[in-house]
């Protein structure tokens, strides 16, 4: 007669423990969390505050958060990828940060511009991606011009984002920037070092700027505060944290446009480019400005969505 067998502990005929996930899987390993879902909480936390980029700002946030791209961030949520429980708080305490409408880009403290990533935060303006097509007019007179290292001047620096285009993307160029703002000049500063400390920047106001320039300029190029002062801004990002220094041009907006004009009157060689961006309905009242002065062919230009935006006048 057979004897049976009995196996002690029954669970050893259970089906074999699986030891590599065990080894993954423990007390101490950090919990990770999947990136669509991230994102989906994130994005209706956002519009739920009003937030006019949702989706994009979470996905930007996330990418910030983990250090990596926003484009990688897209592929993992795609993908079914997992985010790292460390990069997580960091995330959501950003997403809550921009759901009081902090800017984005106080948050992250760059902004990108054309090629270059820009170090902001309180206290400068934030470069928008519309001036991106008005330095562009800058960029190619200086392109154009048969002098072998032409002058150009930005007049109201900020963040120095348009004098820090010309200067890398035009190198035989002799780039100029000045600004007034002492909130703004540690920013202008700090960029300017960034990208190889070659633009010449000055603290100064833009009416009186580089008299030793006077008639050698081939490019000015301005993006002036010209938001009319009773016409404050709806978007909490630009009414709260934008500085009203750079933002409010006077009663119909245009009192910097007549300064800088005079200012790019004097710098300017004859025959040289004057590029002013402005809001969309000012295009007229710009021309006009110009033309009194003396400016041949003003003419105002869209940007990318249409709306016009800048307006060039050669000396």
């Amino acid at each position: 007669m057979r004897t049976k067998r009995h196996v002690w502990p029954p669970s050893a005929t259970r089906t074999p423990r699986n030891t590599a996930l065990e080894a993954r899987i423990t007390p101490d390993t950090p919990p990770t969390f999947a990136a669509d879902r991230l994102l989906d909480e994130a994005t209706a936390a956002l519009v739920a505050h009003g937030v006019p980029t949702p989706r994009v700002d979470a996905e930007l946030l996330l990418a910030w958060a983990t250090d990596t791209s926003r484009g990688a961030v897209q592929a993992r949520a795609m993908t079914g990828g997992a985010i790292a429980g460390e990069h997580v708080e960091r995330f959501r305490q950003a997403v809550a940060r921009r759901a009081t409408r902090l800017p984005l880009q106080h948050i992250t403290g760059e902004a990108h511009f054309r090629a270059l990533t820009l170090a902001v935060g309180p206290g400068v303006f934030v470069p928008r991606p519309e001036t991106e097509s008005v330095v562009q007019f800058g960029i190619d007179a200086l392109r154009a011009t048969a002098v072998p290292e032409p002058i150009a001047v930005d007049l109201g620096s900020g963040s120095g984002a348009i004098a820090i285009a010309m200067d890398t993307e035009v190198p035989n160029a002799l780039v100029y920037a000045v600004e007034r703002s002492a909130d703004a000049l540690p920013w202008t500063r700090r960029n300017v070092e960034t990208y190889g400390g070659t633009v010449r920047l000055v603290e100064g106001d833009l009416a009186d700027a580089f008299p030793e320039l006077d008639g050698s300029v081939s490019v000015v190029v301005s993006n002036p505060p010209y938001v009319p002062d009773d016409a404050i801004p709806i978007d909490p990002e630009v009414r709260d944290h934008d500085p009203a220094l750079a933002l409010y041009g006077g009663a119909d907006g245009l009192d910097a446009v007549r300064a800088l004009t005079e200012t790019a009157w004097r710098l300017l060689v004859p025959g040289g480019l004057l590029v002013i961006e402005h809001a969309e309905p000012q295009g007229a009242a710009v021309r006009e400005v110009l033309a009194r002065r003396g400016f041949r062919s003003p003419e105002t230009h869209v940007d990318l969505t249409g709306r016009d935006r800048t307006t060039t006048a050669t000396r």
